[in-house]
C-alpha cells in the first residue's frame, strides 16, 4: 500500500459578510446571545445568482496552485456536500466542468454530513494507496444559506457558506496519512435533517407551506453526541498510527460550536494554543469547515513539516470520523 499525503490546500469564502448585528434585523437575537452560545461573530454568504459550485472551483484551483500540479495530473475528484448543486447530477461534475479538467477524470459526490471532507479524504487516500488513481482533489463545499429558515434563530445564526479543497498525491517521504477512523450512528439520524425534497417526501405545495425544505436540528442531541464521537474517532485514528493525543501538534475539529470544540480539546488533553478555531469569523461551513481551517493554518505558516495534524468531524446521519496526518 502506497503512502499518500496532501500536496496543496485551498479555500474560498464569498465576499458578502453577515455580522451578528446584521442578523438582529432578520430575527429576534443579539450579538451577545450568538457569541456566548456559539463563539460566532460573523459569516460569509453567497450572493443571489452565485453558484455553490463556483466556490468549489475556486478552492480547488487554489489547492492545485499551492501544489504546483497541472490539471492533467488530476484523475479523481470527490465533492463532499450535504445539499448538491441540483438533485441530478450532483456537485462534482459541476466543479469538474468549472475546472475544465481534461482526460475525463472520475468524479462523484459523497454525503456524510459535516464529516464529509474527512470521509472524502479517507476515501481518496484509500483509492491512491491501492494504486487505482495517481492524484485526487477532495473538495468540501457548502451553501447553508440556501436551505436555512431565516425565521428560526436556533439554526440561521449558526452557519456560513464556503469551500475548501485538498490535493492528495502519493508520498515518497515521511509525510502522509497515518491513521483513519470512520463511524456512523444511525440511531441518531434525525438529529440534523431536511425532511422534504427527496424521493421519500417529494416537493409539493404542502411541503413548502409546512417549511419542510429547511434545515432542522436537535441542538441538545447534537451537543450530547458530538464530543464523545469525535473523541472516539480521534483516539482510534491515533492508535492506528501508533500515536497518542500528546503527539498532536494541531487539532482541527469541525467548526460547529465553540462549546463543542473546547470540551473536545479538554478531553483529548490538547492545549488551547494547538487547537485551530476560526468559527468566530466564518461560522459553521459544514463540509467546508475543516479544509478552510487547514488551508488557513498552512497559509499562515504555522503548520510545519513533520508536525502531526488531527482532523475530526461529525455530522448528519450521524456520521463521524478522524484522519491523522504527518505534514
Amino acid at each position: 500500500m502506497l503512502k499518500v499525503k496532501i500536496a496543496g490546500t485551498g479555500a474560498f469564502l464569498p465576499e458578502r459578510c453577515l455580522t451578528n448585528d446584521d442578523l438582529t434585523q432578520l430575527v429576534e437575537t443579539s450579538d451577545e446571545w450568538i457569541r456566548t452560545r456559539t463563539g460566532i461573530r460573523k459569516r460569509h454568504l453567497l450572493s443571489e445568482g452565485q453558484s455553490p459550485a463556483e466556490m468549489g472551483v475556486a478552492a480547488a484551483r487554489a489547492a492545485l496552485a499551492a501544489a504546483g500540479i497541472d490539471h492533467p495530473q488530476v484523475d479523481l475528484l470527490i465533492a463532499a456536500t450535504n445539499v448538491s448543486e441540483q438533485p441530478i447530477p450532483g456537485t462534482a461534475p459541476h466543479i469538474a466542468s468549472g475546472l475544465e479538467l481534461p482526460g475525463e477524470p472520475a468524479f462523484f459526490d459523497i454525503k456524510a454530513g459535516c464529516a464529509g471532507f474527512v470521509y472524502g479524504l479517507a476515501l481518496a487516500s484509500g483509492c491512491l494507496a491501492t494504486g487505482m488513481f495517481q492524484s485526487a482533489l477532495v473538495v468540501g463545499v457548502e451553501a447553508p444559506s440556501r436551505f436555512l429558515d431565516w425565521q428560526d434563530r436556533r439554526t440561521c445564526v449558526l452557519f456560513g457558506d464556503g469551500a475548501g479543497a485538498a490535493l492528495v498525491v502519493p508520498s515518497d517521504g515521511e509525510a502522509g496519512v497515518l491513521g483513519v477512523s470512520l463511524h456512523g450512528d444511525a440511531t441518531n439520524l434525525r438529529l440534523l435533517r431536511i425532511e422534504a425534497g427527496g424521493v421519500g417526501l417529494p416537493a409539493s405545495e404542502a411541503t413548502v407551506r409546512e417549511r419542510l425544505h429547511f434545515l432542522k436540528m436537535d441542538g441538545k442531541g447534537l451537543f450530547r453526541a458530538a464530543v464523545p464521537m469525535m473523541e472516539r474517532a480521534t483516539r482510534e485514528a491515533l492508535a492506528q498510527a501508533g500515536l497518542t493525543p500528546k503527539d498532536i501538534d494541531w487539532l482541527i475539529p469541525h467548526q460547529a460550536n465553540l462549546r463543542i470544540i473546547r470540551p473536545l480539546a479538554a478531553r483529548l488533553g490538547v492545549p488551547e494554543e494547538r487547537v485551530v478555531v476560526n468559527i468566530d469569523r466564518v461560522a459553521n461551513t459544514s463540509t467546508a469547515s475543516i479544509p478552510i481551517a487547514l488551508d488557513e493554518l498552512v497559509r499562515t505558516g504555522k503548520l510545519k513539516e513533520g508536525q502531526i495534524v488531527a482532523l475530526t468531524a461529525f455530522g448528519a446521519g450521524v456520521a463521524y470520523g478522524a484522519v491523522i496526518l504527518r505534514w
